[in-house]
């Protein structure tokens, strides 16, 4: 999906949540996250596992903003989708203090 449709979100992000989820190469993941995460600023799923490739990764202070924007998105009412995942994305913002 990525090759064909390299500004395509839903494509970084399926490959970069992937990537977290079977403990590939999470700099890549991060990578395609980010990308989705700037090409859809409202799609929540992707700053949570940017978020948590962040985290992976000890990069918990880059972590922090991506987690609070996700929740910022879902509670704004401009994602179509997401508000489930807000108590994941706080859980995790609490962890990192």
């Amino acid at each position: 999906m990525v090759t064909k449709n390299p500004k395509g979100f839903l494509g970084r992000y399926g490959l970069g949540n992937k990537l977290v989820q079977e403990g590939g190469n999470l700099e890549e993941a991060v990578e395609h996250l980010t990308v989705a995460t700037q090409l859809d600023p409202t799609h929540v799923a992707s700053h949570l596992g940017l978020g948590r490739a962040l985290v992976s990764l000890g990069r918990k202070e880059e972590a922090k903003p991506i987690l609070q924007a996700g929740i910022d998105a879902a509670r704004s009412g401009r994602s179509s989708g997401g508000v489930d995942l807000v108590p994941e994305m706080q859980a995790l913002l609490r962890t990192l203090g």
